[in-house]
């Protein structure tokens, strides 16, 4: 083998080794920052609860937000009319969630049917709701007219 070949065959070698570290870095990075979404329906069909972040969205249940001390931690139902999550949230509510209306929760399940919230996301006015819940509601059969487009 030449000189030339070998140089080449190096430079080859140290282009590879850094396109695979490079990759590596990209794969974790997007890992460790995806969110998946779930309706309460789609979590109680799984075989194992999901680790890390997770979105769970449905309608905020009636009757069901309550706050449990005078810190700021609130309860509440999410549900797709067909099955409930348990939500537990603390911070100041968005003045745009209430009862009867659409929600995204984000954070973390301790079970299937219980959810430490971070964050809250409410929808934003009267004809949107977000294309999650609205397809969760459609593929369950629970989908108004009432509720938007």
């Amino acid at each position: 083998m030449s000189p030339a070949s070998k140089k080449r065959l190096n430079y080859f070698l140290i282009a590879i080794i850094v396109f695979l570290i490079v990759g590596k870095f990209v794969l974790n990075s997007l890992q460790g920052n995806t969110v998946y979404f779930f309706s309460p329906s789609d979590l109680s069909k799984l075989s194992e609860k999901p680790n890390g972040l997770v979105r769970v969205g449905g309608l905020v249940k009636n009757g069901s937000i309550q706050e449990k001390q005078k810190d700021s931690i609130y309860s509440f139902i999410i549900t797709d009319l067909n099955n409930d999550v348990y939500v537990e949230y603390k911070g100041l509510l968005p003045n745009l969630f209430q009862e009867g209306k659409g929600a995204v929760i984000e954070g973390v399940l301790k079970d299937k049917k219980f959810l430490i919230a971070e964050k809250i996301l409410a929808k934003h006015d009267e004809n949107y709701m977000p294309p999650e819940i609205a397809e969760a509601l459609k593929k369950n059969g629970n989908w108004k007219a009432t509720y938007g487009k």
